[in-house]
């Protein structure tokens, strides 16, 4: 067993990569782990989103946690975010989500977060790995009235539904909006709070039947909500993924708004209110050009970390940060959240519509977004592509080509068999060819899997 622990956890096919033996073991892995640190039983959390899997992997981890003398919480379907904020309200020890956020439903993962409510530290899960790698059969098997029990407390929804309306002020009445909750976690909770705020709502890919998460709908397929906002007249249009940690935004137009301009329209509203931490935003390579230039125009600087929501988070805590995020939505607001949260974000959003008087597409005017092309090149292996002269002579005559008037970024990700082939420049043409050029290489040199 390799390194099981990517950008976001572990995540895979389940039952084949993210089996139930798994599950159990982490189960074990986290409940000695976290149990260190509190001289009672140690108290676990865990949520899920609404693919097939999942119950298989809850009850597999509910196992392992009670064979290591823990008590297993579950939550049930609940986004990822309630879970972080639920594992702080209660107490718990540590948090667990079974998910693979915006995957096909056959994939699915987990990933945890500690006590305090965040994501936890590279090192810790290093440790978590040592444990599961080689360390569990040292472990003591409690006996007799030390064994761990399960609680169910699907009723904690409504504790995560009271602090979500806690983060917007005043209410949302004669607001339409439309909202597609992926046929993922957020399904309930979201247009419930939209309606306690009084918006008319109307929800798309609400019915989940364990298979249909993230099809053809959610943060990576809005077409539908595109086409829903404009039907219904709306106001505006919200977007999940399945585990309803990000959002992407649709304007009363039907054109998107994403993260990059949902960040610019939060960091100018801070600003103006002078909640903007030094003046600054957190934001990852991904980031468009546009983004730079529309916060350096309003003395706004950005901090540029890796991808993934969780180095954005480690830089907003180290500096103090209060904004941060990135372009497929995840964003993070620091003041109120430990964590990525679709439905905090979605709320700051429509509150900036509400008390601006504007519509969505004027503000999101604040940007403008250049050309940006990514390619997702599919390869059997990802291991050394950074030091292969090919690849990096293709992306140097890339680079000279586009002078000072654009950028290229090629990175693996880190969930999935896939080397990511980005570029921005002045047309979709010169990036086309760019673009292509390089993922041809990658393909050779890397295998096409």
């Amino acid at each position: 067993m390799g390194k099981l622990f990517g950008t976001d956890g572990v995540r895979g096919v389940a039952n084949r990569e993210v089996t139930a033996e798994m599950a159990y073991q982490m189960g074990c892995a986290a409940t000695a782990y976290f149990g260190q640190h509190t001289e009672g039983q140690p108290v676990i959390l865990i949520g899920r989103d609404t693919r097939i899997s999942g119950q298989m992997l809850e009850a597999a981890l509910a196992a392992g946690i009670c064979s290591a003398g823990g008590k297993a919480i579950l939550l049930g379907v609940i986004p990822t975010p309630a879970v972080a904020y639920l594992a702080r309200l209660i107490g718990a020890q540590a948090g667990v989500v079974i998910s693979a956020s915006h995957n096909v439903f056959s994939d699915n993962g987990i990933k945890f977060f500690g006590g305090d409510g965040y994501k936890l530290l590279d090192s810790v899960e290093a440790e978590l790995e040592e444990l599961l790698l080689g360390g569990l059969e040292k472990l003591e098997k409690p006996t007799g009235a030390k064994v761990g029990t399960i609680e169910y407390r699907t009723d904690l929804a409504e504790e995560y539904i009271k602090y979500a309306l806690s983060t917007v002020q005043g209410d949302f009445k004669g607001m339409k909006i439309v909202v597609d909750c992926a046929n993922g976690s957020s399904y309930a909770v979201t247009p419930e709070v939209l309606r306690r705020l009084g918006a008319e709502v109307i929800v798309l890919h609400n019915e989940p039947n364990g298979i249909n998460i993230n099809d053809n709908c959610g943060s990576v397929h809005l077409e539908s909500l595109q086409a829903a906002v404009k039907e219904h007249g709306a106001d505006m249009g919200i977007a999940h993924d399945g585990d309803a940690d990000r959002c992407l935004t649709v304007d009363e137009n039907g054109e998107v708004v994403d993260g990059d301009h949902m960040m610019a329209i939060c960091a100018l509203k801070l600003q103006r209110e002078g909640k903007l931490a030094d003046d600054t935003l957190v934001a990852t390579v991904m980031s468009n050009i546009g983004l730079h230039q529309a916060m350096k125009k309003a003395g706004i600087r950005i901090e540029v970390t890796a991808v993934g929501d969780r180095y954005v988070l480690e830089n907003m805590r180290a500096n103090g940060y209060v904004l941060g995020g990135e372009q497929s939505g995840h964003i993070i607001f620091s003041d109120v959240a430990t964590t990525g949260d679709g439905l905090v974000t979605a709320l700051q959003i429509v509150q900036a519509v509400a008390q601006s008087g504007k519509k969505l597409s004027e503000l999101s005017a604040c940007m403008v977004t250049f050309p940006q092309l990514l390619v997702n090149v599919r390869v059997k292996s990802k291991a050394g592509w950074e030091t292969n002269e090919a690849i990096l002579a293709a992306i140097r005559e890339g680079e000279a080509e586009l002078g000072d008037a654009g950028r290229i970024l090629v990175r693996p990700s880190g969930t999935e068999p896939l080397i990511r082939v980005m570029a921005e420049g002045p047309t979709a043409e010169v990036l086309d060819t760019i673009v292509g050029k390089i993922a041809d290489v990658v393909r050779k040199e890397q295998g096409q899997d």
